[in-house]
């Protein structure tokens, strides 16, 4: 399952394992230039999701069928602008969210995020 755009390494954008399906995290980068997207951790959130529920459509899934998030901030004083553009992607019940501060993401992103989606029954 792959949207436009190759990855930057030897994985998969997602993996499905009927009924759930595994994408890998999403940094900011925008697909048409291939470069990172400049700014506030908001736009670089809003590019992630961007990302990540292009990869949802190729499987046929939606927002409403993410049951898990991991997001990871570089620096843990962006969390409140970034729960901000989170809000704006899900509606309740909300998926399960985990939320981790690291020292680095490729690239020099500040924000990944990775989803795990469940088929509709």
């Amino acid at each position: 399952m792959a949207p436009n755009g190759a990855t930057a390494g030897p994985y998969s954008h997602a993996v499905d394992t009927d009924p759930y399906v595994y994408l890998s995290g999403q940094t900011p980068v925008d697909s048409a230039t291939g470069r990172l997207v400049e700014g506030s951790v908001a736009d670089q959130t809003r590019q992630c999701f961007t990302n990540l529920f292009a990869v949802l459509t190729v499987g046929g899934l939606t927002s409403d069928d993410v049951v898990k998030c991991n997001v990871y901030l570089t620096n843990m004083a962006d969390f409140a602008e970034m729960n901000k553009v989170y809000a704006e992607h899900f509606k309740a019940p909300y998926p399960a969210r985990t939320t981790i501060g690291v020292a680095s993401l490729p690239l020099g992103a500040r924000i990944e995020i990775e989803l795990i989606a469940k088929r509709p029954a």
